[in-house]
């Protein structure tokens, strides 16, 4: 693949495209979080989006603009779990045949997702990396389109919607915190943040079990970095550096949290704002409580909660200190 670029026109022409598929998630504000931190802190609940997350929006960004030939190939993709299910119910809705290729790992509620929408389901490998060099083999062997999680521009741009959305009318943000897996998320925000919002700073935030993004910020160039397990696991894998500039162009830092974090957040999110939060969703609220991002007295910080599809098995670890993670 060539460099991806992105601008915010691009991201207008989704927005329109999507209108009709996609309804608005709530900007809500977490007095919570705010008396914690001092700052005004307001949460993006991509967890209440349809799907259970924000990948939905540039799946369907990217399946309504292929062609008639495209469309009648059928589509086909790898995914952590959240994009596969935003490419099964985009196919769905648009009357395509769709194969998902997924980790065998992956949280049995994205896979039942999947399933759901009657995508055709393949398990690949123990990680997201081997999902996609088996989805990319399957894809020459069948001719079917591949639609990438977070190399493609109508995928991104589909993604930054979510930014378009929390920017309508009068929201001067200091600072936005974006989950950052793959970097498809951050690149879609962190380009509608530097055109409509230019005094607001973008933190992103990765797990210290999987962060190879803050590696090739602190080295300039893409390192891919050994994983461990974690509670975040829609946000592992390596990442590729078609994106890399566009990131580090849209982006202020990249910094890590700890699994016990993720653990406290995803709780402290059920217990304090009844919000279900995967922790994948919830590593900018582990950010925040833990002070890895420390936020100016009075700012307003908004907070990107990507996804909430999570088991219940986990969560119920995580609210009773039993995970891993807890």
């Amino acid at each position: 693949m060539t460099a991806v670029d992105l601008e915010l026109s691009d991201v207008a022409a989704a927005a329109a495209r999507l209108t009709p598929y996609i309804d608005p998630t709530p900007v809500l504000k977490s007095l919570w979080l705010s008396e914690r931190t001092g700052a005004d802190v307001y949460l993006k609940c991509e967890n209440l989006q349809r799907t259970g997350s924000f990948k939905v929006r540039g799946a369907l960004s990217k399946l309504l603009t292929l062609t008639e030939e495209e469309q009648q190939a059928g589509v086909i993709t790898a995914s952590a779990g959240n994009h596969g299910q935003g490419v099964a119910y985009g196919a769905h809705l648009l009357g395509l045949s769709a194969l998902i290729v997924v980790p065998t790992g992956t949280p049995a509620i994205k896979l039942d997702g999947i399933r759901r929408y009657g995508a055709e389901l393949v398990l690949a490998g123990s990680g997201y990396d081997e999902a996609h060099r088996e989805a990319v083999r399957l894809q020459r062997e069948s001719g079917r389109t591949y639609v990438h999680a977070y190399l493609d521009p109508a995928v991104i741009a589909g993604q930054g919607t979510v930014a378009w959305e929390s920017m309508a009318g009068d929201r001067p943000w200091d600072l936005v915190v974006v989950p950052a897996g793959g970097g498809g998320l951050i690149a879609g925000i962190g380009t509608v943040t530097r055109a409509l919002c230019p005094q607001a700073g973008v933190i992103g935030i990765q797990s210290e079990a999987s962060s190879p993004w803050v590696e090739s910020f602190r080295t300039g160039r893409t390192v891919n970095v050994e994983e461990s397990p974690t509670l975040a696991e829609g946000l592992a894998g390596g990442i590729e550096p078609e994106n890399f500039a566009l990131v580090r162009r849209v982006t202020d830092s990249m910094r890590t949290v700890r699994e016990g974090d993720i653990a406290d957040a995803m709780a402290s999110l059920v217990r304090e704002e009844r919000l279900v939060v995967e922790g994948s969703g919830a590593v900018g609220v582990a950010a925040l409580m833990s002070g890895v991002v420390t936020p100016a007295a009075g700012s307003r910080v908004l907070v990107i909660l990507s996804g909430g599809n999570v088991d219940a098995s986990t969560l119920a670890g995580v609210l009773t200190g039993e995970s891993p993670g807890a």
